[in-house]
C-alpha cells in the first residue's frame, strides 16, 4: 500500500504525507515525501484515524459540516475530518484506514485509493 501511495503521488509530482493505520486508528505507517508541508505529518494520520474509527470516508464527516452540521465538530476522536482520509474494508469489515494530505483534497483521496488499490 506504501508504495502504491508513494507511486501515485510520485507520478504527479505531489508533495503529500500518507499514514496508514489498523482498524482502531493506531498508526502503521507514515511517509512525508520531499516538499510536502510539516503539517501534513498530523494531518494524514488524523484522516487515517477518522476513517478507521467511523468505518467511512472522511469526505462523509467534512460534507456534513459543510451543509450545516457543525454540531459534528465536538464528536469525540474524529479530528481529520476532511477529504482524504478511507477505510480499508475487506469483505464488508474495515480492516484499517490511508490518509493523504499535502494536494488539493480529490487528489489526496485518489492517492488513498491508489494505495487500497495495491491490496488487489
Amino acid at each position: 500500500m506504501a508504495a502504491a501511495a508513494e507511486a501515485e503521488a510520485r507520478t504527479h509530482q505531489w508533495p503529500i504525507t500518507f499514514a496508514i493505520c489498523d482498524d482502531g486508528g493506531h498508526l502503521l505507517w507514515l511517509q512525508r515525501l520531499d516538499g510536502a508541508a510539516p503539517i501534513s505529518a498530523h494531518i494524514a494520520p488524523a484522516k487515517a484515524r477518522t476513517a478507521a474509527l467511523g468505518r467511512r470516508e472522511t469526505k462523509v464527516y467534512e460534507d456534513m459540516i459543510n451543509q450545516g452540521r457543525t454540531a459534528f465538530l465536538s464528536a469525540p476522536s474524529l479530528e481529520g475530518m476532511l477529504e482524504g482520509g478511507l477505510p480499508v474494508m475487506v469483505e464488508g469489515q474495515c480492516v484499517g484506514a490511508v490518509g493523504v494530505s499535502g494536494v488539493k483534497s480529490n487528489e489526496d483521496a485518489q492517492v488513498a485509493r491508489a494505495a487500497i488499490a495495491a491490496l488487489g
